[in-house]
């Protein structure tokens, strides 16, 4: 259980980017909590990217700044430099990318960082790298890319798999809120969102479409909002 409650939500950011400022403020608002993986090599660095035929902002928070900007929240790994982690044939490397990000954030955030997602698209882990990191790192957690649509718990925390994501499956998810809002459980559940903050620049009124979703899923009292850790590693 969660707090007491057998349903959960939680929110997975990734890259650390500065769109995260107004996301937070957001969550913040509804009293939500959000899980955010950063590349502590890419901190501070400025970029664009072109997605779907928009030249967006793929600015990275400065390292100075993560404690307080992330505050209330969790700051998790999302390794040093964002390599496709099974493509690495070094072990030592994969370890590397994983646990100094894992302790680069850990100074910067001011405590323990223990969770983690897998950078890039597509096949992004498999079962050596999570071995690797689930015996040669500080990591607890890992989420993968791929969604379930459902709001099972898993066993396998190193392999971890969200629940929708939000750009990707935007039109589901309204419709998945709504199931999990009316759910009547007696097993915990848990509804985990995931994505990236600088992909509500691509359509700017989903900005506010995405405040409207956080409204509506917020202040259940049937529903314990926490982050990641809250969440994936309650009662263990």
């Amino acid at each position: 259980m969660f707090n007491g409650k057998n349903k959960a939500i939680t929110f997975s950011y990734d890259d650390g980017v500065t769109q995260d400022i107004r996301l937070i403020e957001i969550f913040n608002k509804y009293n939500l909590k959000c899980t955010f993986n950063l590349n502590s090599e890419f901190l501070g660095t400025t970029n664009k990217l072109e997605r779907e035929g928009q030249i967006i902002n793929h600015n990275k928070v400065n390292p100075e700044d993560v404690k307080y900007v992330y505050d209330g929240h969790e700051v998790a790994a999302h390794t040093l430099t964002h390599p496709l982690l099974p493509a690495i044939e070094d072990d030592n490397e994969v370890i590397r990318q994983v646990e100094q990000d894992r302790l680069n954030l850990s100074e910067l955030a001011g405590y323990e960082v223990i969770g983690m997602a897998y950078p890039c698209g597509g096949k992004n882990n498999d079962e050596r790298v999570a071995k690797l990191i689930r015996e040669n790192t500080g990591i607890k957690y890992a989420r993968d890319v791929v969604t379930t649509g459902n709001f099972d718990l898993q066993e396998n925390l190193h392999q971890f798999k969200g629940t929708i994501y939000h750009h990707g499956e935007w039109d589901k998810l309204f419709e998945t809120a709504e199931r999990f809002l009316s759910l009547k459980t007696d097993k915990p559940q848990i509804f985990y969102i995931w994505g990236h903050s600088y992909e509500f620049d691509i359509y700017p009124e989903r900005w506010e479409q995405f405040e409207e979703f956080c409204k509506f899923i917020s202040s259940k009292d049937d529903i314990f909002y926490g982050t990641n850790k809250e969440v994936l590693l309650a009662g263990k």
